[in-house]
C-alpha cells in the first residue's frame, strides 16, 4: 500500500484534498477511492504534514498551502457528506438500472415546531438529490398517540417505503417509547429500536442500523483517516440518541471509552486525557481550551443558538465546544455549523439505501 504525504508550506492557497478512504457503498477493488474533490474548508497552519493511504501506486508529494490562525485541521462534514450523497446517487442509479426499484422513506412529523420543519424540509431535499422517493406525513400538535401508531402501521406494510422516520420531539402527551418500538425494526433506519441498539451493545452483534449522528460522528473520524483503536475517548452527555450509541460505536473501535455528564464531578480532569472528545450536551462552548489535551481530535455535536447582535437573525449557532480556544490546542475539530449536522442526514440516507438494498437482497 503507497503513502501519500499532504505538506502545507505557505499560506496563499486554501483548497486541499479530501483524504482517501474506503467508500462502504462499493465492494472489491472498487471500495477504494480517491476523494478528488477540492473544498474550502476553514483555515489550516502552515507547516502541518498528513500521511494518507492510497491504492497501489507510486508515492507522492503533494503541496498545499493554507492560510490559518488555528492549528486545527477542520474535519468538513459538510463537503464529506456531499461525497457521501454522490456516492449513496450512484448506489441508487445501479440499483434502478439492475432490478427497477429505488428506496422509499417516509417521514411523520406532528406539530409546527419550526426547528422540526427545518430538519425534515433539509431531509427531504436530500433524498430528491439522490434519487429516493419521500413522502410526509404532517399531523397537528393535538393529533393522537393512534393516529400516528396507525401511520407507521401503514407504512410498515407498504413494501415501497424502505425506512420510516419519526421526527423527534413528539408532544408531550404521546409515549416516545412506544411510538419507536412501533416501527418495524427493518425499517427503523434512525436506529433507536430497542433491538438494533441492543445489537449495537452486545460484542459478537451487529444492528441492523446505527443512530445517524453518531455513525456520522464515526463517519468522519474514518474519512479523515483519525486513528480511534486504542486511543482514549470521551463522550460528554449520554443520551440515547447522540451519547450512549457513540460511546458503544467508539468502544467497538477499540477505544478505550469515559462518558461524562451532569453528574460528573471536575468533568475537565476526563478530557484533559481525552485522545479524541465527542461533545453531546447540548450547552454553548461549555468545553474551554484548557479543557483539550494538545493534539486531541474534536467532534462537535452540539448546536446552540446564541445571541448576536450583528446577524440579521438576532443569533448564531455555536457548538459545545469553545471553538476559538479549542481550534489553537486541537489538531482537528467539527466547525459549527458545517460539522456534524450535515453527517446525519447522510448516514440517514446510507441507512434507506441499506434498508432498500436488504429487502431486495440486492449487492
Amino acid at each position: 500500500m503507497a503513502s501519500m504525504k499532504l505538506t502545507d508550506l505557505s499560506s496563499s492557497t486554501r483548497t486541499r484534498l479530501l483524504p482517501i478512504s474506503r467508500n462502504p457503498l462499493l465492494r472489491g477493488k472498487q471500495a477504494l477511492i480517491w476523494h478528488r474533490r477540492l473544498v474550502t474548508p476553514p483555515n489550516l497552519s502552515s507547516r502541518r504534514t498528513l500521511t494518507l493511504s492510497s491504492s497501489p501506486s507510486p508515492s507522492a508529494i503533494v503541496t498545499a498551502s493554507l492560510s490559518t490562525e488555528t492549528s486545527a485541521k477542520i474535519i468538513d462534514g459538510k463537503a464529506v457528506a456531499k461525497t457521501i450523497r454522490e456516492e449513496i446517487a450512484a448506489e441508487v442509479s445501479r440499483m434502478k438500472d439492475a432490478i427497477g426499484v429505488v428506496p422509499g422513506l417516509a417521514v411523520i412529523i406532528v406539530g409546527d415546531r419550526k426547528d422540526s420543519a427545518t430538519y425534515v424540509r433539509n431531509k427531504r431535499k436530500a433524498c430528491e438529490s439522490v434519487g429516493f422517493k419521500s413522502c410526509e406525513v404532517r399531523l397537528v400538535e393535538d393529533s393522537t398517540e393512534q393516529q400516528v401508531l396507525q401511520h407507521i402501521s401503514e407504512f410498515n406494510a407498504d413494501p415501497s417505503v424502505h425506512g420510516i422516520l419519526v421526527q423527534l420531539p413528539l408532544p408531550s402527551h404521546m409515549n416516545e417509547q412506544n411510538v419507536l418500538d412501533a416501527i418495524s425494526i427493518e425499517k427503523d433506519v434512525d436506529g433507536f429500536h430497542p433491538l438494533n441498539i441492543g445489537g449495537l451493545a452486545m460484542r459478537g452483534r451487529e444492528p441492523l442500523f446505527v443512530p445517524c449522528t453518531p455513525k456520522g460522528c464515526i463517519e468522519l473520524l474514518h474519512r479523515y483517516n483519525i486513528s480511534i483503536k486504542g486511543k482514549r475517548a470521551v463522550v460528554i452527555g449520554r443520551s440515547n440518541i447522540v451519547g450512549m450509541p457513540a460511546a458503544l460505536l467508539l468502544q467497538q473501535e477499540d477505544a478505550t471509552v469515559s462518558i461524562i455528564h451532569s453528574r460528573t464531578p471536575n468533568p475537565e480532569e476526563f478530557t484533559k486525557q481525552a485522545d479524541i472528545i465527542i461533545a453531546a450536551v447540548g450547552k454553548p462552548n461549555m468545553v474551554k481550551g484548557s479543557w483539550i489535551k494538545p493534539g486531541a481530535v474534536i467532534i462537535d455535536v452540539g448546536i446552540n443558538p446564541v445571541e448576536d447582535a450583528e446577524s440579521t437573525r438576532g443569533y448564531k449557532l455555536v457548538g459545545d465546544v469553545c471553538f476559538d480556544e479549542a481550534s489553537k490546542i486541537a489538531s482537528a475539530i467539527t466547525p459549527v455549523p458545517g460539522g456534524v449536522g450535515p453527517m446525519t442526514i447522510a448516514m440517514l440516507l446510507s441507512n434507506t439505501l441499506a434498508a432498500a438494498k436488504r429487502t431486495y437482497n440486492f449487492e
